[in-house]
């Protein structure tokens, strides 16, 4: 009887997830939308810029459940991290989005070991997956980034060789570069054509990506708006730093190939091991899901495997 419980639960949550994450499709490219977005974290993060009338009325128009999630310490500075993986959802989707797969997550681990102890384990594994893909995203939006970054500053430094004005060049970073540069730096330019100065404008995109390239040249647009000085020679040697940078980085990479190769083995060993055995001889590990004392040393060998590769991963990280 549990069974088929399980199963009708698992499609309904499934179905659910379907249903929302067409709904989040069809809008979240309406301008009218990021508009709406943008403005919200804005008054959120309270600029400046923004009058306190402007920014309370925004913030009594967003929708109660958002208004709400963003208040929740567990959930702050979630809308900042999905702007940063370039994910166009509100707290309110992603949360649901992640509700759903929990659901589902703790339904079919349930369902597969015909156990109700291994709901929570399936429920915290699609949770850690939903955060886990979020923290992908960002990391590989930034890496994106830098990757693109140097070509932009080249280019900005021989569109002012060539005689034309920074805000020009900024433009044509805008429009010749790939996303996430082209699309950050084209906001910062429709930000000076309505009225906002063009550092100002720069400034603000580091809210919107955690770059420390990107910190380096809005400090030095910055110092030389001031004092004024061969803005194209320096854009030129922070473009081969990073170049030089991103480099070496690749080196690394390639020196720890091996690790992160065995840290991969390793963690996959386990599950291939107990899904052969299972097929195998199917009764050869049924005591450990039908015994208590075999569901606890589950468990406690799926933590002691994900400390395991947290281990290892923070061995071969290597900051540079």
């Amino acid at each position: 009887m549990l069974i088929p419980i399980v199963a009708l639960i698992f499609l309904t949550t499934f179905c659910l997830v379907i249903i929302v994450f067409l709904a989040v499709t069809g809008v979240k490219d309406s301008p009218k939308s990021e508009l709406k977005r943008r403005l919200r974290q804005m008054a959120r993060q309270g600029h400046q810029e923004m009058p306190v009338e402007l920014r309370s009325e925004i913030l009594r128009e967003m929708a109660p459940a958002d208004r709400f999630l963003s208040r929740l310490p567990l959930l702050h500075g979630l809308d900042r991290k999905l702007d940063h993986a370039g994910l166009q959802l509100t707290i309110s989707s992603f949360v649901t989005i992640c509700a759903g797969l929990t659901l589902a997550g703790a339904a079919l681990a349930a369902l597969l070991a015909r156990s109700i102890w291994f709901a929570p384990l399936g429920a915290a594994l699609a949770l850690l997956l939903c955060f886990g893909y979020l923290e992908t995203k960002a990391r590989q939006r930034a890496e994106r980034f830098t990757e693109l970054f140097p070509e932009a500053l080249t280019m900005i430094s021989r569109s002012l060789r060539a005689g034309h004005s920074f805000n020009t060049a900024v433009q044509l970073v805008g429009s010749e570069i790939a996303n996430p540069v082209g699309e950050l730096f084209k906001t910062a330019y429709d930000q000076q054509l309505l009225g906002l100065r063009i550092t100002d404008g720069l400034n603000n995109l580091n809210e919107r990506m955690e770059s420390l390239d990107l910190r380096f040249f809005t400090t030095v647009i910055g110092i030389n708006s001031e004092i004024g000085g061969n803005l194209s020679e320096i854009l030129d040697k922070l473009s081969e730093t990073i170049m030089e940078r991103l480099r070496i980085r690749k080196q690394v990479r390639v020196y720890t190939a091996q690790g992160r190769m065995s840290g991969y083995v390793l963690g996959a060993l386990p599950i291939v091991a107990y899904i052969a055995f299972n097929i195998l001889n199917p009764g050869y590990e049924s005591a450990l899901t039908k015994e208590p004392l075999g569901i606890y040393i589950l468990i406690g060998a799926v933590f002691m495997q994900l400390l395991g590769l947290l281990v290892i991963r923070s061995i071969i990280k290597i900051k540079i």
